[in-house]
């Protein structure tokens, strides 16, 4: 352990924020673990006075990496955070499989963590070309939705985190099949829907054969295609638990962002509308609707001004996001994209628009940037 003095690193810790790293006296011993939040300028100055240190091993790994770096380099880290969870999704289930996603999923749950707007963008934002990848994707967005609509209902960062989990891994047993049948345009082979029926118990075994014993984790994923009136998959089953039920939920309405080759992206608008009327009055639907919001970031949207550009975050108002814009009233691409707020009313959101409309593309480090100040 090679400890350094906190004094040195104070402008990593931000008041009421998780510390990106734990906090120790001059023998190593842990005062405050990583991720506990300090309130108060107060707090803060007494564990400088007191001559607190940080191991400096903890100040290279992913999660601190995550929770300190600029905001434009996020779009950077979720790329490089979709790699490493695709490419752990096509790997062989082996008895390090277990490990490999605790690494794997570790930095995509910080991030999601450090700005949930950045992680619904994921979900939402669809680039155009070939499906590909369409299963660790999809795992990911599920996951998403999933984290942020149980902290939403007020489930602990334990469950939650078990939701996340099951959901990265919930289709393990068949991504491949997912990839193909996301570009397929024929029906289903009678093998195909056979190993669609059974791929619930068959991802659950995997996982318990790779050393999970998480049995929160196991059982969303046997049962994450069951439903309450038992016309649910594989077993029929009516006695479904909380996890299950919302694993369900965020798999379905996630879906619905991500092209296949029979249809292309339903529109966040339209895709909020269907999942509501199929469900309103259950309480899981309403959290993931309420945290994705009307126009959620990655939507494309044309303002009452004319301009039109990228939902980059979630307003104060559930219909009033800020938004990135990237071509003027002309329909003219801007040198520099343009930060509105949509709660303005000579700048309110009037349309949603499909992606491919905006002919202007602009990277995402750029858009993050517009909209910082």
């Amino acid at each position: 352990m090679k400890l350094q003095p906190l004094s040195q690193h104070r402008q990593r810790v931000t008041l009421g924020r998780p510390l990106p790293f734990g906090i120790r006296d001059a023998e190593g011993r842990l005062l405050l673990a990583r991720d506990r939040v300090i309130d108060t300028l107060e707090q803060l100055e007494g564990l400088l006075a007191r001559g607190t240190y940080v191991d400096g091993a903890e100040l290279d790994d992913p999660i601190s990496k995550i929770q300190n770096a600029k905001s434009e380099d996020l779009p950077r880290l979720w790329t490089f955070g979709l790699e490493q969870v695709s490419r752990l999704l096509r790997s062989k289930v082996d008895a390090e499989f277990h490990h490999s996603l605790e690494r794997a999923a570790q930095p995509v749950l910080a991030l999601v963590r450090r700005d949930p707007d950045m992680a619904i963008l994921q979900v939402v934002r669809q680039e155009e070309g070939p499906v590909t990848q369409y299963a660790s994707r999809h795992a990911v967005h599920a996951a998403v939705a999933g984290q942020l609509a149980a902290k939403r209902l007020g489930w602990g960062d334990e469950v939650a985190d078990s939701l996340f989990r099951a959901a990265l891994t919930m289709n393990l047993s068949m991504s491949e099949l997912q990839d193909k049948l996301a570009a397929q345009v024929t029906p289903l082979t009678t093998l195909q829907r056979q190993a669609l029926q059974e791929h619930p118990e068959r991802s659950a075994d995997l996982l318990q054969t790779a050393g999970v014993t998480d049995v929160n984790w196991l059982a969303a994923v046997r049962t994450h295609h069951e439903k309450g009136d038992g016309k649910g998959y594989p077993k029929g089953m009516t006695d479904i638990d909380e996890l299950a039920m919302l694993l369900q939920r965020a798999d379905s309405f996630t879906a619905k962002f991500s092209p296949r080759a029979t249809r292309g992206a339903v529109a966040p608008d339209l895709a909020a509308r269907q999942f509501f009327q199929s469900d309103p009055t259950n309480p899981m639907t309403a959290a993931i609707i309420k945290e994705f919001g009307i126009y959620p970031p990655g939507c494309a949207v044309r303002l009452k001004s004319g301009e039109t550009g990228i939902v980059m975050r979630r307003g104060a108002q559930a219909n009033a996001p800020i938004v990135a814009i990237v071509t003027d009233c002309n329909g003219d691409a801007l040198l520099t994209p343009l930060k509105r707020d949509t709660a303005v009313a000579a700048h309110a959101v009037t349309v949603v628009l499909p992606p491919s409309t905006l002919k202007v593309r602009v990277r995402m480090e750029t858009l993050v940037k517009a909209t910082l100040s």
